[in-house]
């Protein structure tokens, strides 16, 4: 199955393959790096994970809750992160511009921090991966990029602003020309 990802305005092209049909061993790719992934069920949103890649293994366990926007909550171990899900066989990336699908792309903090600048302002039109606003969280800045060309219909951030992971920041809509 493959997987389009996108967290923080960052779209990660993500292929699982099932190994074995009766084990919880898979075989993933994030933008072509390889690991071996041996999967267990720990409850109803969590999972165990042991990874070997790169000549080296590590554990993890993966929390995962959906919420009512069609996002993703998700905490690796104590580090939480948003994410929209496109599992379609259809590529999210089109052409150069990597524009996303067709509905509204939702920003949304990907951990809990401060909005250091804001780059853009509703009406303004970006493209795709262009930066849209700094957060700063441990002591480090993140750019949040656009996933897609388009239109800045919605802002929510303004600078000084403290954030929770998950909330929303801006909503970036498509142009009509790039959604053909």
């Amino acid at each position: 199955m493959q997987y389009d990802i996108d967290i923080g305005g960052r779209i990660r092209r993500v292929v699982v393959q099932r190994v074995h049909r009766s084990s919880g061993t898979f075989t993933v790719s994030i933008d072509g790096r390889e690991w071996s992934v041996d999967a267990g069920r720990v409850d109803g949103r969590s999972l165990s994970l042991l990874i070997e890649g790169t000549g080296r293994q590590m554990s993890h366990e993966v929390t995962i809750t959906p919420d009512p926007s069609g996002q993703l909550n998700v905490s690796v171990g104590s580090v939480p992160m948003v994410l929209s899900l496109n599992t379609g066989r259809r590529s999210r990336r089109r052409g150069e511009g990597g524009q996303a699908g067709a509905g509204p792309q939702r920003i949304v903090a990907p951990m809990p921090g401060k909005i250091v600048r804001v780059l853009v302002s509703p009406g303004d039109e970006v493209r795709a991966r262009q930066s849209l606003m700094v957060i700063e969280a441990m002591k480090m800045e993140n750019e949040l990029r656009a996933g897609r060309d388009g239109l800045v219909m919605e802002m929510h951030a303004r600078e000084g602003q403290s954030v929770e992971a998950g909330g929303l920041l801006a909503v970036i809509a498509a142009r009509p020309e790039s959604s053909r």
